[in-house]
C-alpha cells in the first residue's frame, strides 16, 4: 500500500455510523455549537493517536491495543480485558448502526413504521443478515474499500454543499451555530457530555495499525498520513455540524435518529430523499459488517490462545468462518439491540470502551519506552501520551453527565467476559493447558 490508498483506508475507517446517527443528540446536549464536542473529540483523538504510532512503528508487525497491553505488562487477564472490551465496542458499534439503519429505512422510503417495536425488529433482521454474510466468509481487499469510502463520503459531502449552497442564498441561520449553552452548568460541562457521545465519531483510526505491515514504507508514510486522515475526518465533522444546525433548529434535529435526513429535507427540498437514504443505509451497513467481522474474528482468535472457551474457536467445515463465535458475536448484538436499543446508550458505551482502552495504550507506550529495538521509529513527545491518557480517563468518568446506563452496558458484557476467562481458566488448569500470548488469527485464505 502507498500512502494515498493508506489514507483512504483510514478516512473510510473513521467515517460511518457516528456523524449520520448522533449529530442530532450531541446537539440536544450543547445546543447550536454541535461542532464544539466534534472539534474536542478530535483533539482527544489525536492524542491518542500519537501514542499508537509510536508503538505501530516501533512494532510494524504487531498491531491492537490487545497485543501493546501484552508487551507491555505481560498480564494475560489484563490483555483479555483489553482485547475483550475492544470486541465489545464492535458489538455496541455495530448494534448502533443496525438501529440507524432501520430508522433511515424507514424515514427515507416513507415507510411510516414508527414505535420501538418495528424499528428493533427492523434493526434484529439487518443484524440476521450480517451474521449471514459473516458467517458466509467476506473476503475485504482495500480497493474494495476505495469504493465503499467514496459512498459513504459522498453523503457527507452532500450534507456540506447543501449547507454551503443553503447558507449563500440566504437559507438558514448561521447565528446559531454560535450559540453556546446558557444555564447554571455553564459551557464546559455540556461539551464535555456532548463530546462522550461525539467521540464515537472519532473511533476507527486505531484499526489502521493492522494496515501497517502491508504499507511499502510503515515508519516513513504511516505517521503523516494518519495524522491526514485524522485532520480531513475532523475537518469533515465540523463543517457537516456547521451545515446541520444552520439548516435544521436544534431542538428539531435532536428528536428521532435521522438528523442528516432532515438537513437535506430542509437545504434541498427538491433532493431525492431516498437517495441519501440510501447513502445513510450503506454508510452504517459497512460499519456493521466491519465490526461483526472484527468482533467474531477476536472471539475467535481469544479462544485460540486459550482465554475464552474453546467451543467458540470452531471453524466450519465448509466456509473456514468461526460460526460459533459468530453466533455468540450475534447473540449479544440481540441483546443489545433489543433491551438496550437507543442509538445514544449504545454508541455511549462503545465510546465508553474505548475510552477505557485508548487510556491503557498511552499508559503503555510510556512503559514500553524501556524496550529498544534495532531501528529508528516515530517518538513521541512523553507529554502527549500522558495527556492522552488523562483526558480519555476523564471523559470515561461518571463526572462528565454520561448516562448511567452505559455504565450498566459495558459492566454487563465485561462480566460476561470474566465469567467465560474464569471458565476456561478452571478447564485450562484441569487439562494442564496455559494461555499463550496474542497473535493475529486468519481462519480464511481472503479473509480479514
Amino acid at each position: 500500500m502507498g500512502p494515498w490508498l493508506l489514507l483512504l483506508f483510514i478516512v473510510g475507517d473513521i467515517l460511518g455510523t457516528g456523524i449520520y446517527a448522533l449529530t442530532g443528540q450531541v446537539a440536544k446536549q450543547v445546543g447550536g455549537a454541535v461542532w464544539l464536542p466534534f472539534l474536542v473529540a478530535f483533539a482527544v483523538a489525536l492524542l491518542t493517536a500519537f501514542s499508537y504510532l509510536e508503538l505501530v512503528t516501533k512494532y510494524p508487525r504487531a498491531a491492537g491495543a490487545a497485543l501493546y497491553t501484552h508487551k507491555a505488562f505481560g498480564i494475560h487477564f489484563v490483555t483479555f480485558i483489553v482485547a475483550f472490551a475492544v470486541m465489545c465496542s464492535g458489538i455496541t458499534s455495530a448494534s448502533t448502526a443496525a438501529r440507524a439503519f432501520a430508522a433511515n429505512l424507514s424515514t427515507a422510503f416513507g415507510l411510516g413504521l414508527s414505535g420501538t417495536v418495528w424499528i428493533t425488529a427492523i434493526s434484529l433482521l439487518f443484524m440476521a443478515g450480517i451474521a449471514a454474510i459473516n458467517l458466509r466468509g467476506v473476503g475485504e481487499s482495500v480497493k474494495a474499500n476505495v469504493v465503499l469510502t467514496m459512498v459513504e463520503l459522498s453523503g457527507l459531502l452532500i450534507i456540506i454543499f447543501i449547507g454551503l449552497w443553503a447558507i449563500g442564498a440566504g437559507q438558514g441561520d448561521v447565528s446559531r451555530a454560535v450559540e453556546f449553552p446558557s444555564g447554571e452548568a455553564g459551557i464546559f460541562w455540556p461539551v464535555i457530555a456532548a463530546t462522550t457521545l461525539a467521540f464515537f465519531a472519532m473511533v476507527g483510526f486505531e484499526d489502521s495499525v493492522n494496515m501497517a505491515e502491508e504499507c511499502t514504507h510503515p515508519i516513513r508514510d504511516f505517521p503523516r498520513v494518519l495524522l491526514a486522515g485524522l485532520a480531513i475526518t475532523g475537518l469533515i465533522y465540523v463543517l457537516v455540524a456547521v451545515s446541520a444546525v444552520t439548516l435544521v433548529p436544534v431542538a428539531e434535529l435532536g428528536e428521532g435518529e435521522t438528523p442528516l435526513l432532515k438537513v437535506v429535507e430542509a437545504g434541498a427540498p427538491g433532493f431525492p430523499l431516498w437517495i441519501f437514504g440510501f447513502i445513510t443505509m450503506f454508510a452504517v451497513a459497512n460499519s456493521a459488517l466491519i465490526n461483526m467481522l472484527m468482533a467474531s474474528r477476536l472471539v475467535y482468535g481469544m479462544s485460540r490462545e486459550h482465554v475464552l472457551p474453546p467451543l467458540l474457536g470452531k471453524v466450519h467445515r465448509g466456509r473456514r468462518t468461526p460460526y460459533v463465535a459468530i453466533g455468540f458475536t450475534t447473540l449479544l448484538a440481540f441483546a443489545l439491540i433489543t433491551f438496550v436499543g437507543e442509538v445514544p446508550a449504545l454508541g455511549g458505551t462503545t465510546a465508553l470502551l474505548l475510552l477505557c482502552v485508548f487510556a491503557v495504550v498511552n499508559v503503555a507506550v510510556l512503559v514500553l519506552r524501556k524496550d529498544k529495538v534495532g531501528h529508528r521509529h516515530f517518538r513521541t513527545p512523553t507529554v502527549l501520551p500522558i495527556l492522552g491518557a488523562l483526558t480519555c480517563a476523564f471523559l470515561a468518568g461518571p463526572w462528565t453527565g454520561r448516562d448511567p446506563v452505559q455504565y450498566r452496558v459495558a459492566g454487563v458484557l465485561i462480566a460476561i467476559g470474566v465469567a467465560l476467562w474464569g471458565v476456561t481458566f478452571l478447564v485450562n488448569r484441569a487439562a494442564g493447558v496455559s494461555a499463550t500470548p496474542p497473535v493475529t488469527p486468519k481462519t480464511e485464505a481472503a479473509g480479514p
